[in-house]
């Protein structure tokens, strides 16, 4: 099978566990793009996070962002762009509300969180993430619902954060119930996910694929998320990181070297190094048929 995109997930896969470029990585991405072959991350991270991490690799891609929310190469002109309603934003926060959990509103332009804790330096750890940009605004309120109600906001992804398992599954059983269309992704730990109906990674890169002229089985994804399984299901050749949980490796095709042992750089170049370049691979063919 040729390949014509590489999708690579940014957290757990593309960084390493302190947040840094795994070493080698913008040399294999442009090996890889050297062959013709498209580059694009895919990440739960807001775009401008992800725009961040795709600059400093010298890409200029378009992104999969917000879980799918919001897919674009520039913050202006977006390709897709899905939210949740005002009032379902709003909805939604006041039954999480009434759950032991960190409620985080991202937007593509800033996030909007409440002040609750939920234990020793966990807001630190997860919600105040030092993957923001500088010029992304973050705010925190002692009410996120009374906010919401003199200042609404139409979220792409609302993220929570829960205190244990238990009130997580709880949160996720409520929510299932009282909204069905709505998309509540469980995610690693006690976080998960709420998107607009029909948005998810795999949707993205489905709507990403359909604007480039590539079908999901003409790409490559490397993931290492509970999240990410469905797109690594779904593509031509999904890869899990080693870090990644039991259920993500046992859903790939590929399982490659953890994030601290340059496993996305391993891959790329024992995968793409037996691939020759998409227009040596086309002249050939046309000379073939000829």
């Amino acid at each position: 099978m040729i390949y014509r995109l590489l999708a690579i997930n940014i957290d757990g896969s593309l960084l390493r566990s302190n947040g840094k470029l795994q070493k080698g990585t913008k040399e294999a991405i442009d090996f890889v793009r050297e062959k013709g072959v498209y580059v694009t991350l895919y990440s739960s991270r807001n775009f401008q996070a992800a725009q961040k991490i795709a600059k400093v690799l010298k890409l200029e891609s378009i992104l999969v962002t917000h879980s799918g929310a919001f897919i674009s190469s520039s913050l202006d002109t977006p390709l897709v762009q899905r939210r949740l309603s005002e009032e379902k934003t709003f909805n939604l926060v006041q039954v999480l509300e009434h759950f032991e959990c960190n409620i985080r509103i991202s937007h593509e332009r800033f996030s909007l969180g409440n002040r609750r804790k939920l234990g020793s330096n966990l807001i630190a750890k997860t919600v105040l993430s030092s993957a923001d940009p500088v010029f992304y605004p973050i705010q925190f309120v002692e009410s996120l619902g009374d906010t919401l109600r003199d200042q609404p906001v139409a979220a792409p992804k609302i993220d929570v954060f829960f205190s244990n398992k238990q009130e997580k599954e709880n949160a996720l059983r409520t929510i299932r119930e009282a909204f069905s269309d709505v998309n509540v992704v469980a995610c690693n730990g006690e976080r998960i996910e709420i998107l607009p109906q029909g948005v998810s990674k795999l949707r993205g890169l489905q709507v990403l694929g359909d604007h480039l002229g590539i079908d999901l089985q003409e790409m490559v994804a490397i993931g290492d998320s509970i999240d990410d399984i469905e797109v690594i299901e779904s593509v031509g050749l999904g890869v899990a990181m080693w870090n990644a949980p039991v259920e993500v490796k046992l859903a790939a095709d590929w399982v490659t070297r953890s994030n601290n042992q340059s496993g996305v750089t391993y891959m790329i170049k024992e995968h793409f190094r037996k691939q020759f370049p998409l227009d040596f691979l086309k002249d050939h063919i046309k000379v073939r048929r000829w």
